[in-house]
Protein backbone atom coordinates (compact mmCIF):
# COMPACT_ATOMS: atom_id res chain seq x y z
CA UNK A 1 0.00 0.00 0.00
CA UNK A 2 1.26 3.69 -0.50
CA UNK A 3 2.47 5.52 2.30
CA UNK A 4 1.53 8.71 3.31
CA UNK A 5 3.53 11.73 4.20
CA UNK A 6 0.77 12.08 6.64
CA UNK A 7 1.16 8.36 8.78
CA UNK A 8 5.13 9.09 8.21
CA UNK A 9 4.63 12.37 10.14
CA UNK A 10 2.29 10.74 12.88
CA UNK A 11 4.79 8.20 13.68
CA UNK A 12 7.66 10.51 13.80
CA UNK A 13 5.40 12.09 16.38
CA UNK A 14 4.94 9.06 18.43
CA UNK A 15 8.49 7.62 18.09
CA UNK A 16 10.64 10.39 17.61
CA UNK A 17 12.28 8.09 15.06
CA UNK A 18 14.29 9.59 12.23
CA UNK A 19 11.92 10.06 8.65
CA UNK A 20 13.64 7.22 6.54
CA UNK A 21 13.14 4.72 9.33
CA UNK A 22 9.97 6.26 10.09
CA UNK A 23 8.42 5.33 6.53
CA UNK A 24 10.31 1.84 6.13
CA UNK A 25 8.46 0.75 9.05
CA UNK A 26 5.14 1.67 7.57
CA UNK A 27 6.12 -0.03 4.62
CA UNK A 28 7.55 -3.10 6.82
CA UNK A 29 4.08 -3.35 8.11
CA UNK A 30 1.29 -2.18 5.49
CA UNK A 31 1.02 0.91 7.24
CA UNK A 32 -0.24 -0.79 10.87
CA UNK A 33 0.83 2.28 12.92
CA UNK A 34 1.06 0.34 16.38
CA UNK A 35 3.12 -2.81 14.80
CA UNK A 36 5.58 -0.08 12.92
CA UNK A 37 5.80 0.83 16.73
CA UNK A 38 6.68 -2.24 17.23
CA UNK A 39 9.23 -2.75 14.42
CA UNK A 40 10.97 0.60 15.73
CA UNK A 41 11.30 -1.01 18.85
CA UNK A 42 12.49 -4.16 17.81
CA UNK A 43 15.29 -2.42 15.64
CA UNK A 44 15.74 -0.10 18.93
CA UNK A 45 15.22 2.69 16.74
CA UNK A 46 12.36 4.18 18.75
CA UNK A 47 14.67 3.34 21.92
CA UNK A 48 17.59 5.70 20.43
CA UNK A 49 14.63 8.26 19.10
CA UNK A 50 13.70 8.38 22.96
CA UNK A 51 17.21 9.89 24.14
CA UNK A 52 17.03 12.21 21.36
CA UNK A 53 16.23 14.98 24.26
CA UNK A 54 18.97 14.89 25.83
CA UNK A 55 22.09 17.60 25.27
CA UNK A 56 24.73 15.98 23.13
CA UNK A 57 27.43 18.70 23.47
CA UNK A 58 30.56 16.21 23.83
CA UNK A 59 32.15 13.94 21.10
CA UNK A 60 34.68 14.17 18.23
CA UNK A 61 35.62 16.55 15.63
CA UNK A 62 37.78 14.74 12.84
CA UNK A 63 39.82 15.96 10.24
CA UNK A 64 40.39 14.36 6.41
CA UNK A 65 42.58 15.73 3.46
CA UNK A 66 42.05 14.34 0.13
CA UNK A 67 44.63 16.36 -2.24
CA UNK A 68 43.87 20.07 -1.92
CA UNK A 69 40.92 19.56 -0.21
CA UNK A 70 40.10 19.20 3.89
CA UNK A 71 37.38 18.83 5.58
CA UNK A 72 36.50 19.18 9.19
CA UNK A 73 33.28 17.45 10.60
CA UNK A 74 31.65 17.38 14.50
CA UNK A 75 29.98 15.01 15.97
CA UNK A 76 28.35 14.88 18.96
CA UNK A 77 27.50 12.16 22.12
CA UNK A 78 26.12 12.96 25.60
CA UNK A 79 29.53 12.24 27.77
CA UNK A 80 33.16 12.23 26.61
CA UNK A 81 33.34 8.58 27.65
CA UNK A 82 31.43 7.71 24.15
CA UNK A 83 33.97 10.00 22.68
CA UNK A 84 36.77 7.23 23.86
CA UNK A 85 34.83 4.67 22.37
CA UNK A 86 36.54 3.13 19.56
CA UNK A 87 33.57 2.19 17.87
CA UNK A 88 32.14 5.64 17.87
CA UNK A 89 35.53 6.82 17.05
CA UNK A 90 35.52 4.52 13.41
CA UNK A 91 32.32 6.07 12.97
CA UNK A 92 33.15 9.19 13.23
CA UNK A 93 36.27 8.81 10.80
CA UNK A 94 34.10 7.70 8.14
CA UNK A 95 31.81 10.35 8.25
CA UNK A 96 35.24 12.78 7.65
CA UNK A 97 35.82 10.56 4.84
CA UNK A 98 32.28 10.85 3.45
CA UNK A 99 32.57 14.76 3.85
CA UNK A 100 34.85 14.83 1.46
CA UNK A 101 32.73 14.53 -0.91
CA UNK A 102 29.78 16.67 -0.32
CA UNK A 103 29.49 20.32 0.05
CA UNK A 104 28.02 21.02 3.22
CA UNK A 105 26.72 18.96 6.49
CA UNK A 106 22.98 19.00 5.26
CA UNK A 107 24.42 16.98 1.97
CA UNK A 108 26.82 14.71 4.51
CA UNK A 109 23.54 13.62 6.42
CA UNK A 110 21.97 12.22 3.48
CA UNK A 111 25.52 11.03 2.30
CA UNK A 112 25.69 7.17 1.38
CA UNK A 113 27.64 5.36 3.92
CA UNK A 114 28.24 1.48 3.00
CA UNK A 115 24.61 1.30 2.43
CA UNK A 116 22.53 3.52 5.03
CA UNK A 117 22.88 7.29 4.70
CA UNK A 118 25.00 8.79 6.93
CA UNK A 119 22.11 10.01 9.10
CA UNK A 120 20.61 6.73 9.47
CA UNK A 121 24.19 4.65 10.41
CA UNK A 122 24.43 7.59 13.14
CA UNK A 123 20.83 6.55 14.47
CA UNK A 124 21.89 3.01 14.16
CA UNK A 125 25.13 3.84 16.59
CA UNK A 126 22.73 5.94 19.14
CA UNK A 127 20.85 2.34 19.47
CA UNK A 128 23.80 0.43 19.92
CA UNK A 129 25.69 2.85 22.36
CA UNK A 130 22.88 3.92 24.25
CA UNK A 131 23.44 7.69 24.14
CA UNK A 132 22.59 10.45 21.69
CA UNK A 133 24.53 11.32 19.15
CA UNK A 134 24.15 13.98 16.30
CA UNK A 135 26.04 15.22 12.97
CA UNK A 136 26.69 18.85 14.21
CA UNK A 137 28.31 20.77 11.74
CA UNK A 138 30.96 20.26 8.83
CA UNK A 139 33.21 22.58 7.55
CA UNK A 140 35.95 22.30 4.07
CA UNK A 141 38.69 24.72 3.50
CA UNK A 142 40.67 23.85 -0.31
CA UNK A 143 44.12 25.16 -1.39
CA UNK A 144 47.36 24.13 -2.97
CA UNK A 145 48.28 22.25 0.22
CA UNK A 146 46.13 21.29 3.15
CA UNK A 147 47.38 20.66 6.65
CA UNK A 148 45.84 19.50 9.53
CA UNK A 149 46.05 19.60 13.72
CA UNK A 150 44.28 17.86 15.79
CA UNK A 151 44.40 19.13 19.85
CA UNK A 152 43.81 16.53 22.61
CA UNK A 153 43.34 13.86 19.99
CA UNK A 154 41.52 10.89 21.22
CA UNK A 155 43.57 8.68 18.27
CA UNK A 156 44.46 9.38 14.86
CA UNK A 157 42.97 12.46 12.91
CA UNK A 158 39.71 13.64 15.85
CA UNK A 159 39.94 15.25 19.30
CA UNK A 160 38.54 18.31 21.30
CA UNK A 161 39.69 21.00 18.46
CA UNK A 162 40.14 20.20 14.63
CA UNK A 163 42.15 23.00 12.40
CA UNK A 164 42.61 22.92 8.98
CA UNK A 165 44.87 25.31 7.34
CA UNK A 166 45.12 26.24 2.91
CA UNK A 167 48.09 27.59 1.80
CA UNK A 168 50.11 27.93 -1.16
CA UNK A 169 53.68 27.34 -0.69
CA UNK A 170 55.81 26.46 2.13
CA UNK A 171 56.28 23.61 4.10
CA UNK A 172 54.26 20.93 6.28
CA UNK A 173 55.93 21.57 9.30
CA UNK A 174 55.10 25.46 8.86
CA UNK A 175 51.48 24.89 8.13
CA UNK A 176 51.64 22.49 11.27
CA UNK A 177 53.09 25.60 13.14
CA UNK A 178 50.12 27.72 11.96
CA UNK A 179 47.57 25.24 12.77
CA UNK A 180 48.55 25.20 16.25
CA UNK A 181 48.67 28.80 16.72
CA UNK A 182 45.35 28.84 15.10
CA UNK A 183 43.70 26.31 17.81
CA UNK A 184 45.04 28.10 20.65
CA UNK A 185 44.38 31.90 19.45
CA UNK A 186 41.37 31.00 18.20
CA UNK A 187 40.98 33.74 15.25
CA UNK A 188 37.98 35.21 14.11
CA UNK A 189 39.00 35.27 10.69
CA UNK A 190 41.80 35.21 8.19
CA UNK A 191 41.90 39.40 7.75
CA UNK A 192 40.50 42.14 8.64
CA UNK A 193 38.62 41.73 5.06
CA UNK A 194 36.88 38.61 6.15
CA UNK A 195 35.96 39.73 9.36
CA UNK A 196 32.16 40.06 10.18
CA UNK A 197 31.14 43.92 9.38
CA UNK A 198 28.41 43.61 12.36
CA UNK A 199 31.63 42.69 14.54
CA UNK A 200 34.07 45.83 13.65
CA UNK A 201 31.14 47.90 13.52
CA UNK A 202 29.72 46.89 17.37
CA UNK A 203 33.34 47.08 18.65
CA UNK A 204 33.66 50.63 17.13
CA UNK A 205 30.81 51.73 18.90
CA UNK A 206 32.27 50.25 21.97
CA UNK A 207 35.65 52.22 21.78
CA UNK A 208 33.85 55.55 20.32
CA UNK A 209 31.80 55.38 23.81
CA UNK A 210 34.78 54.59 25.77
CA UNK A 211 36.77 57.10 23.92
CA UNK A 212 33.73 59.85 24.86
CA UNK A 213 34.00 59.15 28.06
CA UNK A 214 37.43 60.66 28.44
CA UNK A 215 36.11 63.60 27.55
CA UNK A 216 38.90 64.49 25.27
CA UNK A 217 38.39 66.98 22.03
CA UNK A 218 37.19 65.22 19.21
CA UNK A 219 39.88 65.16 17.04
CA UNK A 220 42.08 63.13 19.80
CA UNK A 221 38.92 60.79 20.59
CA UNK A 222 38.96 60.13 16.46
CA UNK A 223 42.74 58.86 16.94
CA UNK A 224 42.77 56.79 19.65
CA UNK A 225 39.34 55.15 17.95
CA UNK A 226 41.64 54.27 15.19
CA UNK A 227 44.60 53.32 17.14
CA UNK A 228 42.04 50.88 19.35
CA UNK A 229 40.68 49.45 16.25
CA UNK A 230 43.96 48.72 14.48
CA UNK A 231 44.58 46.43 17.90
CA UNK A 232 41.53 45.30 17.62
CA UNK A 233 41.74 44.02 14.60
CA UNK A 234 45.28 42.29 14.96
CA UNK A 235 44.09 40.34 18.04
CA UNK A 236 41.12 39.16 16.12
CA UNK A 237 42.68 38.20 12.58
CA UNK A 238 45.03 35.43 11.93
CA UNK A 239 47.53 37.28 9.45
CA UNK A 240 47.44 40.02 12.16
CA UNK A 241 48.22 37.99 15.18
CA UNK A 242 51.42 37.65 16.62
CA UNK A 243 52.96 34.19 15.92
CA UNK A 244 52.83 32.30 19.09
CA UNK A 245 56.41 30.37 17.64
CA UNK A 246 57.85 33.75 17.84
CA UNK A 247 55.99 36.79 18.86
CA UNK A 248 58.33 39.64 17.45
CA UNK A 249 55.92 38.53 14.02
CA UNK A 250 52.83 38.28 12.85
CA UNK A 251 51.51 35.68 11.36
CA UNK A 252 51.76 37.58 8.10
CA UNK A 253 55.07 38.41 8.49
CA UNK A 254 56.07 34.53 9.61
CA UNK A 255 54.55 33.04 6.05
CA UNK A 256 55.96 35.62 4.03
CA UNK A 257 59.51 34.04 5.74
CA UNK A 258 58.68 30.90 5.33
CA UNK A 259 57.87 31.14 1.98
CA UNK A 260 54.06 30.50 2.07
CA UNK A 261 50.88 32.91 1.63
CA UNK A 262 48.01 31.56 3.67
CA UNK A 263 44.81 31.17 2.19
CA UNK A 264 41.92 30.07 4.67
CA UNK A 265 41.52 28.22 7.72
CA UNK A 266 39.15 26.33 9.69
CA UNK A 267 38.89 25.71 13.03
CA UNK A 268 36.36 23.70 14.79
CA UNK A 269 35.96 22.65 18.82
CA UNK A 270 33.37 20.09 20.25
CA UNK A 271 30.60 22.10 21.93
CA UNK A 272 31.09 25.14 20.38
CA UNK A 273 28.43 27.11 21.61
CA UNK A 274 26.00 24.35 22.60
CA UNK A 275 24.58 25.24 26.26
CA UNK A 276 25.01 22.43 28.25
CA UNK A 277 22.36 20.83 30.86
CA UNK A 278 23.61 21.17 34.29
CA UNK A 279 22.59 19.41 37.81
CA UNK A 280 23.76 19.51 41.29
CA UNK A 281 25.62 15.92 42.27
CA UNK A 282 22.62 15.64 44.81
CA UNK A 283 19.91 15.82 41.79
CA UNK A 284 21.30 13.55 39.66
CA UNK A 285 21.99 10.63 42.03
CA UNK A 286 18.36 11.03 42.75
CA UNK A 287 17.57 10.90 38.93
CA UNK A 288 19.48 7.71 38.79
CA UNK A 289 17.65 6.01 41.91
CA UNK A 290 14.03 6.62 40.01
CA UNK A 291 15.23 4.64 37.06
Amino acid sequence: MAITAAQVKELREMTAAGMMDAKKALVETDGDMEAAVDWLRTKGLAKAAKKSGRTAAEGLVAVAVDGGKGVAVEVNSETDFVAKNAEFQEMVGKVAQTALSVDDVEALGGADLGGKTVSETITDKIATIGENMSLRRMASVEGESVVTYVHNAATAGMGQIGVLVAMTGGNEAFGKQVAMHIAAANPASLSADDLDPAVVAKERQVQIDIARESGKPEQVIEKMIEGRMKKFLAEVTLLGQAFVVNPDLTVEKAAEEAGARITGFVRLQVGEGIEKETEDFAAEVAKAAQG
